[in-house]
């Protein structure tokens, strides 16, 4: 059973950076490296929303909100995906969940969440 676990955030001041960790575990490489893996955040009484992606080939995608300012990257080896969060606003603060999904299957996979907040 593949496990996705977030580490990585917490309490920033406006302006500040942070970056999150999504480890996967219950995997191999090869089949790590086949998924898309995606950044979601969810603010209290808000929906889910999309963040970032990266394809099985590493390409990115983020919400017009946060371009420029975070940066999605893997490590196919240490199966762990990342988000870089610079130039923080209190409007980022959520919590953030890191998905896996198996492209071409109806295989996803999420992790537990990690809370981010931005105040001074």
């Amino acid at each position: 059973q593949v496990q996705l676990v977030e580490s990585g955030g917490g309490l920033v001041q406006p302006g500040g950076s942070l970056t999150l960790s999504c480890v996967a575990s219950g995997t191999g490489r090869s089949i790590f490296s086949a998924y898309v893996l995606e950044w979601y955040r969810q603010a209290p009484g808000k929906e889910r929303d999309l963040v970032a992606n990266i394809s099985s080939n590493g390409w990115p995608n983020y919400a017009d909100s946060v371009k420029g300012r975070f940066t999605i990257s893997k490590d196919n080896a240490k199966k762990t995906l990342y988000l870089q969060m610079t130039s923080l606003k209190p409007e980022d603060t959520a919590v953030y969940f890191c998905r896996a999904k198996l492209g071409g299957t109806n295989i996803v996979h999420w992790g537990q969440g990690t809370q981010v907040t931005v105040s001074s």
